[in-house]
């Protein structure tokens, strides 16, 4: 079998210069970090795609397809060459939306908060620290690679 990548699609809901973080609880995984809303984009499934679908089952909110705007690609690897250590992250953005952002998933997230792009809670799970600086600094490459991670 030929070398094989884990996708996710990751959200960042924009209020002004907020964006809505979630605190990551009870998945075993970076507990006790902040994140945005995300999740793996299913088999067959489009990276919007998966990010509208997890929008609504992770915080019970609809964003359109044309409200959501392409940001950037990630690529990650843990160095093993293990599907579960290579990771490609897509990242959107909202601005406009329909209902008011819910946790939905309380045995996945502790908490929900807007937070200022300059006042972020810490700590921030990575890559979701250096797209989010990526956007307060207004240096954010389409595609970029982060190297190792844990």
């Amino acid at each position: 079998m030929g070398f094989q990548l884990v996708p996710a699609s990751y959200l960042i809901l924009r209020r002004g210069e907020e964006v809505l973080l979630s605190l990551r609880g009870g998945t075993g995984w970076r507990d006790g970090y902040w994140s945005l809303p995300a999740g793996h984009i299913e088999a067959g499934e489009s990276a919007m795609a998966a990010c509208l679908r997890e929008a609504v089952e992770e915080i019970g909110i609809v964003v359109r397809p044309d409200d959501l705007v392409p940001l950037c690609t990630v690529h990650r690897t843990g160095g093993s060459g293990k599907p579960v250590d290579e990771r490609v992250d897509f990242f959107f953005a909202a601005e406009v939306w329909a209902g008011e952002p819910t946790n939905l998933e309380p045995d996945k997230c502790a908490e929900l908060g807007w937070y200022g792009l300059k006042d972020l809670p810490t700590p921030v799970v990575e890559p979701v620290d250096q797209v989010l600086a990526g956007l307060l600094s207004g240096r954010l490459p389409a595609i970029f690679a982060t190297g190792r991670f844990e």
